[in-house]
C-alpha cells in the first residue's frame, strides 16, 4: 500500500475504534446507572422489570453485578475511545491490557463452569447461602428477587430449602418460603410429589444452560470474537503510532 492508502486505512480503523468504544462507553454508563438505581430504589426497578428479567441474573444481587459490569465497560470504552482519538500509545496499551484481562477471566470462568461445576457450586454456596440466611426476609429487594426466581425457575434456595434455615423469614414465620412448600408442607414430607420443587436453583439453572448450550455458546463466541478484534485493532493502532 502507498503511504496515502496506509494513512486512509489508519484513519478508517481509528474512526471505527472510536465509534465502537463510544458505544461500549454509553452501554457501560447505562448499566452503571441501572445498577445504581437498583441499589438505591430496588423495589421500583423490580416492580417494572422483575418479571421480565433473566432468571440467571436473579440468583445474585443484580445491582452489584450491573455496577461491576458497567464500570468495566466504562473503563474499556473510555480507554479505547480516548486512546484512538488522542492517538495515545499509553491509553491504547491500557485498553489492550484491560480487554486481555477480561478475556482471560472469561476463559477461566468458562473452564471452571464447564470442567469444575462442583467447584463453581461450592463457591456460589459459600457466597450466596450466608447471604440468604442473613438477609432473606429482612432485605426487601433480595427477598423479592429470590421469590420471583424460585417461582419462575421452579426451585428452592441455591441448593435446597435448608438454605433458608435460620433466616429472618424463617425465624419470623417459622416456615420456609412458599416456593419451597407443596400444599403447605415441605416436599420431604410429601415424597410422592417431590419433583423439581425440592431441587435448588443452581441445579435448575444449570439444566436451563445445558438445554440452551448452543445459544449460550454462540453468544460467548461472539463476545470473544469482538474482544479479540478489539485487541487486534488496538495493537494495530499502537504499532502504527510506534512507526510514526
Amino acid at each position: 500500500l502507498s503511504p496515502g492508502e496506509k494513512m486512509g486505512c489508519f484513519t478508517f480503523i481509528k474512526v471505527m475504534m472510536i465509534l465502537f468504544n463510544l458505544a461500549i462507553f454509553l452501554g457501560g454508563g447505562t448499566l452503571l446507572g441501572v445498577g445504581i438505581w437498583v441499589t438505591v430504589d430496588g423495589q421500583s426497578f423490580l416492580d417494572i422489570f422483575g418479571a421480565l428479567s433473566s432468571s440467571v441474573l436473579q440468583v445474585v444481587n443484580v445491582s452489584y453485578f450491573l455496577i461491576v459490569i458497567g464500570a468495566i465497560l466504562l473503563a474499556i470504552g473510555f480507554l479505547g475511545c480516548c486512546g484512538a482519538q488522542k492517538e495515545s500509545q499509553c491509553l491504547l496499551m491500557m485498553f489492550f491490557s484491560v480487554v486481555l484481562i477480561v478475556f482471560i477471566a472469561e476463559i477461566a470462568a468458562a473452564v471452571v463452569a464447564l470442567v469444575y461445576t462442583g467447584l463453581a457450586e461450592t463457591l456460589l454456596t459459600a457466597v450466596v447461602t450466608p447471604l440468604l440466611r442473613e438477609k432473606y426476609g429482612a432485605d426487601r429487594s433480595l427477598t423479592h428477587i429470590w421469590n420471583v426466581t424460585m417461582t419462575e425457575v421452579h426451585c428452592c434456595g441455591l441448593n435446597n430449602y435448608t438454605d433458608f434455615t435460620d433466616s429472618p423469614w424463617h425465624k419470623e414465620h417459622q416456615t420456609y418460603p412458599e416456593s419451597c412448600l407443596v400444599r403447605g408442607s415441605l416436599p420431604l414430607a410429601c415424597p410422592h410429589v417431590c419433583g423439581c420443587l425440592l431441587q435448588g436453583c443452581f441445579t435448575q439453572i444449570l439444566k436451563e444452560i445445558k438445554t440452551n448450550a448452543g445459544v449460550v455458546g454462540g453468544v460467548a463466541a461472539g463476545i470473544a470474537a469482538l474482544e479479540i478484534a478489539a485487541m487486534v485493532v488496538a495493537m494495530y493502532l499502537y504499532c502504527h503510532l510506534d512507526q510514526k
